[in-house]
């Protein structure tokens, strides 16, 4: 299959959303790969650590929240 990796990590940002504690932090238990290119694009910090959770980054923030409404809450009915 050819994935496309940008729509996947739109996902796992906002799934992570859903694990959001401590303010502004998420728990790790997503691939590898995506987890590092979140941090690549500045959504999160560092995921290589030996914490089980990551920081979110202000605009990690805004999008991981803008994502999970977008793909995961309900939508008024027209």
């Amino acid at each position: 299959m050819d994935y496309d990796y940008d729509r996947i990590d739109e996902a796992v940002l906002a799934l992570a959303y859903l694990t959001l504690h401590d303010g502004a932090r998420v728990w790790k238990s997503f691939d590898w790969d995506a987890m590092g290119r979140l941090h690549e694009k500045g959504y999160i910090s560092d995921p290589v650590n030996k914490a089980k959770s990551v920081a979110l980054t202000e605009q990690g923030l805004k999008e991981a929240e803008r994502l999970c409404r977008e793909l995961f809450c309900r939508r008024d009915p027209e």
